[in-house]
């Protein structure tokens, strides 16, 4: 179907990021022909916290995709979906106003609400319910900390929902989400695809306060008129459910069946497994999600990645010349300072959010290239920490995509390979969600028969790293030393 009436057609991806919103246009051919990119603000109200208005996503994706489409013939215009950040918790009243700032998936104010959930209701049981125990962002402990701290906004809920489904919502009147991002609620019955009534009774929510379920590549429906007007879309267009970011990330990357692996180097770092079949580690250090293309996949989560580069260049050093400083690093394998980055706290594998960021091993010799060096390292290590469990699992990773704002770093991808022992492909898109979106959205407007066919023509590795035999074994002595860290430092983050 790559033409209507002999036209070329096109399919919007919208990537609802953190710290912006990433637009791309993509034709029937698989092509991106245009990205648009908006910021917005993120609020910090006490340490740990963080806040997001959903009104500013909205306004931001209908400027975005009006720039986006600027000369295009909106007849072209076939289909649009959404990658999103997850976890976050969007409320609306009665009238269909947002209650209160979303709080988001990088929030570590529900320590209280996790312990409770994990101790007393129990991670056996919250594994049984919905295949995964309590970590500080998830949807479900916010709920538990909204009843218990805001007790009025709790009362107002009449939806709820996360922030990618927001601008759903938005543009099509339709309460909706995907698998993929309920599973990231602690609300969802990862197994069997439904909510859980047993983690709506213990949240005190009524299940029709949360959306209708679909498969990410499923029409939820079109763009409604007052929607069309604002953004400069047509009302025929379809909408797709989408899918959490890293999900959305996996399908750009082709990361479908058994045993494909994408590393996301963005705000957030994630490590992605997919899997044709439902299965649960037995300490739950991983999380089990659904996927973008109807099966499920193992995930583990790091709250700080390409962030801590970002803190470290901008914040600390007061330079954009991320490059430069990376030019001035010293010689892999060989640095003597280390970094813990866990600026946020930390989901996998610690579940800790009083973690925090840490540098250790600094002498009068130390230079601000090795501290450098350190951060992008230590990052690197923090995704060992989650490939090892995977790999103990049993699970057996030989190489992995990689996308996210991070993997622009030549320099990063060649320490990631040597830190993990992998073959990292670059594919030949580094749009990441955004591209997966807009796959999901040709998809539901029947391009493709499925997500597999459409990954597996469009999807192509233009460049392997591999990695070096004498630098993995400097790496996997100096993680030796860095998995020694934490635990030395765990009872003073917990004090702090």
């Amino acid at each position: 179907m790559h033409t209507y009436g002999g036209e070329r057609v096109f399919y919007i991806g919208v990537d609802l990021g953190t710290s912006s919103v990433k637009l791309l246009l993509m034709d029937s051919y698989g092509k991106a022909v245009k990205t648009v990119s908006r910021e917005y603000p993120i609020s910090f109200p006490r340490s740990g916290w963080s806040e997001q208005n959903p009104e500013d996503w909205y306004s931001e994706t209908l400027a975005g995709i009006r720039e986006l489409t600027d000369g295009v013939d909106k007849t072209q215009l076939a289909g649009i979906s959404f990658g999103g950040q997850m976890h976050g918790l969007v409320i609306l009243d009665e009238n269909d106003e947002v209650i209160r700032p979303c709080i988001l998936w990088n929030d570590g104010r529900t320590k209280e609400e996790c312990d409770y959930l994990n101790e007393q209701i129990g991670k056996s049981v919250l594994s049984d319910y919905v295949a995964n125990i309590a970590f500080a962002g998830f949807t479900a402990p916010k709920l538990l900390w909204l009843k218990k701290h805001e007790p009025e906004n709790f009362r107002r809920i009449k939806k709820i929902m996360l922030p990618k489904d927001y601008l759903v919502y938005m543009l099509t009147g339709v309460f909706s989400t995907d698998v993929s991002d309920a599973s990231g609620t602690l609300l969802f019955d990862v197994k069997n695809r439904c909510w859980s009534k047993e983690m709506c009774n213990i949240c005190g929510i009524k299940e029709d306060m949360l959306p209708r379920v679909f498969e990410s590549y499923e029409c939820v429906g079109t763009v409604s008129d007052s929607a069309a007007q604002l953004s400069g879309m047509t009302a025929s267009m379809r909408v797709a459910a989408g899918a959490g970011d890293n999900a959305a990330a996996a399908v750009a990357a082709g990361i479908i069946g058994e045993g494909g692996c994408n590393i996301s180097l963005g705000t957030s770092g994630t490590i992605f497994i997919s899997s044709d079949k439902f299965y649960v580690d037995e300490n739950n250090a991983l999380h089990s999600f659904c996927d973008g293309s109807g099966k499920y996949h193992l995930m583990g989560c790091m709250l700080s990645a390409a962030s801590c580069n970002k803190w470290w260049m901008e914040n600390i050093l007061k330079t954009k010349e991320y490059m430069q400083e990376q030019e001035n690093m010293g010689s892999l394998g060989e640095n003597h300072v280390y970094f813990l980055p866990y600026l946020m706290g930390e989901r996998s594998p610690h579940n800790n959010p009083n973690a925090r960021g840490t540098f250790i091993g600094m002498s009068m010799n130390t230079t601000r290239g090795d501290m450098t060096q350190a951060v992008l390292e230590g990052v690197a290590f923090a995704f060992k920490d989650m490939l090892e469990i995977a790999e103990n699992l049993g699970i057996n990773v030989e190489r992995s995509k990689i996308c996210g704002g991070g993997a622009k770093s030549k320099y990063w991808i060649k320490i990631l390979a040597n830190v993990l022992d992998l073959k990292i492909d670059i594919p030949n898109n580094e749009e990441g969600p955004s591209y997966g979106a807009a796959i999901l959205a040709a998809t539901a407007c029947g391009e493709y028969r499925d997500v597999q066919e459409a990954a597996g023509k469009l999807v192509k590795v233009v460049e392997t790293i591999e990695p070096e035999r004498e630098l993995v074994e400097k790496y996997q002595k100096q993680y030796e030393i860095f998995r020694q860290i934490y635990p030395a430092c765990k009872e003073i983050y917990d004090i702090l």
